[in-house]
């Protein structure tokens, strides 16, 4: 079974995957060019750890379009490697990493020098999560006809609160330095 270390080294960059990205594409590079990074000392303090990171992703996933560009940004201000395994393409990697029993992304692994798993963030920042959840109990149950329309407009309506609310992304900043800043 490959370690977390082998996913890594056979990865793709961050930046190389959103270069490369068919969907959200377009999106996601907008976050990347309007995130601005706050004036704290977080980057300094990530600078001077022994982390490395490999993000679990895919490239039509909504959370991912928002979040990808924020944990690039921290990480290329902090000089950090950053890699990017697709869920889809060997589950037995986020299979380890699941979420509530579900393949939830992005989930971004801390590794250390060693390459050893030492944390993981995701796959949403807490008060980002709380919004899923409301518009969640909103929608009819499952076997109501209108439940497909209405998840698909709820998608629809998240997607453009990611790539237009700039608080979600400061959001999801603080909830992953919180979390790094428990291993540097």
């Amino acid at each position: 079974m490959k370690t977390e270390q082998q996913f890594f080294e056979e990865g793709q960059t961050i930046q190389r995957y959103m270069n490369g990205m068919s969907v959200l594409k377009e999106e996601s590079n907008q976050i990347y060019q309007q995130f601005q990074l706050p004036e704290d000392e977080f980057i300094e303090q990530l600078k001077h750890s022994s982390l490395h990171f490999l993000i679990i992703t895919e490239d039509w996933c909504g959370d991912a379009m928002m979040i990808n560009p924020v944990i690039r940004k921290v990480t290329e201000a902090a000089n950090k490697e950053v890699r990017v395994a697709l869920r889809d393409a060997d589950t037995n990697l986020i299979d380890r990493h699941l979420t509530n029993g579900g393949r939830a992304i992005p989930i971004v692994l801390l590794l250390n020098d060693k390459g050893e798993l030492v944390g993981k963030w995701g796959p949403r920042a807490e008060e980002v999560q709380q919004i899923v959840d409301a518009y969640r109990e909103a929608l009819p149950d499952k076997e109501d006809p209108t439940f497909a329309d209405a998840q698909k407009e709820m998608f629809h309506t998240l997607q453009t609160r990611y790539k237009s609310e700039s608080q979600l992304w400061k959001y999801v900043y603080e909830s992953f330095k919180n979390t790094v800043l428990n291993y540097v």
